[in-house]
């Protein structure tokens, strides 16, 4: 009676350790900033012409153009891979409202290297810097928010 009791907990216990779910997914840092064309050349573009990503995927505004504001963002993913869509949501500096840019992607299974680029016309200044940001990561299946993160001024304190 015993070894069924330990056989069917270790069934339960292998069923709950491998069904990680999309919700798993997690932002774990966003670190942002911009970013000059030349940071992306690598010695190996001046060989073959293609930019070398160095295992980050490189999603920008506009694909032709490098130069802009990004955000390098670390994500963890103990499930499968997912199909997914990175929603940037941001407020520049002398704006009443926000504006929205959709990056599609997939999340592999572990951790995984994102830049989003706003570039060309969404950044165009150097020196600038959104007032407050948020980032969500939206299951392409069926639309549920699966992670998100935000800076510190999206929005105000809960009162005391």
């Amino acid at each position: 009676m015993s070894i069924r009791i330990i056989r069917g907990c270790l069934f339960l216990l292998a069923l709950a350790a491998g069904s990680a779910s999309a919700s798993d997914v997690a932002i774990t840092r966003v670190f942002t900033g911009w970013r000059d064309a030349a940071s992306f050349k690598r010695i190996s573009e001046y060989f073959d012409g293609h930019e070398n990503t160095g295992g980050q995927l490189v999603m920008r505004t506009h694909p032709d153009q490098r130069a802009g504001y990004y955000f390098l963002i670390r994500t963890a993913n103990p499930g499968a891979p997912l199909k997914a869509q990175f929603q940037l949501q941001l407020i520049e500096q002398g704006a009443s409202v926000q504006r929205t840019s959709i990056f599609p992607a997939e999340i592999g299974s572990g951790s995984g290297v994102f830049q989003l680029g706003l570039t060309g016309p969404e950044w165009q200044a150097a020196k600038s810097q959104p007032v407050a940001w948020r980032l969500l990561i939206i299951a392409t299946a069926d639309g549920r928010v699966l992670a998100t993160e935000k800076s510190y001024l999206w929005e105000k304190p809960a009162a005391k």
